[in-house]
């Protein structure tokens, strides 16, 4: 058994295929193992039997009033996942939509406030982020691709946030020694978000009207993003 398990929750099948794939190459792994909660709980694998977690993105929001059925069940099951972590039995790295679903177990606030389109953005380590053995390696600064809607209001309660910026203050943050949230994708390359770009065309993070100018920044631009999840293997069982 793969000791990392990879933990889909996007509706879109070839998004979630591709966010598979690209998972897959960033942690430097042959094989990732893999669970689509939107159609399998966690009690469908042996989910307490791995080491690691990665959680992928979706076109969720936290902030949503009425959730459906689904989303309910795949935010219980990401709490879950974190509360392992949380308790040290693991080590989990959530992106995106997963930070929001993070920092409301941990008691804190997430905001429509701090939205950030399709782009590839550079973000400042903290003190805290630059001594930290995941994100430490690539001090002072890292580029990463962004689109999102909402985002933590600020640090949650006991945690410590690793990466910041000034349009998105609350950018990673770790709680305990081994539970990550970050509210980028750090597993996407310029051509893997490109791809994304297709599906979530009509979805609020870019103006379609600028589909062209928008993918052709995205396929120039330089990221950091597989540098700072091949350093995710390391973490487990440290």
């Amino acid at each position: 058994m793969s000791s990392v398990l990879y933990v889909c929750v996007r509706p879109e099948r070839s998004a979630a295929d591709a966010e598979h794939r690209s998972f897959r190459r960033g942690l430097g792994v042959d094989s990732l193992d893999r669970v689509d909660l939107l159609h399998a709980s966690l009690e469908t694998v042996e989910w307490q039997q791995y080491d690691g977690f990665v959680i992928g993105g979706s076109p969720f929001n936290v902030t949503e009033a009425d959730k459906s059925e689904a989303q309910l069940a795949v935010e219980h099951d990401l709490e879950r996942i974190a509360s392992r972590a949380l308790d040290g039995a693991a080590t989990a790295l959530f992106t995106c939509y997963g930070i929001g679903v993070v920092t409301r177990m941990l008691g804190g606030e997430v905001t429509l406030a701090h939205p950030e389109r399709v782009q590839a953005a550079r973000i400042q380590l903290t003190d805290a982020g630059a001594a930290d053995p995941l994100f430490g390696p690539l001090a002072p600064s890292l580029s990463v691709f962004t689109a999102h809607k909402e985002s933590a209001a600020a640090t949650p309660p006991g945690a410590v946030l690793l990466a910041t910026r000034e349009e998105c203050p609350v950018q990673a943050y770790r709680a305990g020694d081994r539970l990550y949230a970050v509210q980028f994708h750090p597993e996407a390359s310029p051509q893997d978000f490109a791809d994304r770009m297709a599906v979530y065309r009509a979805s609020g993070y870019f103006d379609p009207r600028e589909y062209a100018h928008t993918e052709q920044t995205v396929l120039s631009a330089s990221v950091d993003g597989d540098a700072l999840l091949s350093g995710f293997p390391g973490l487990l069982g440290a």
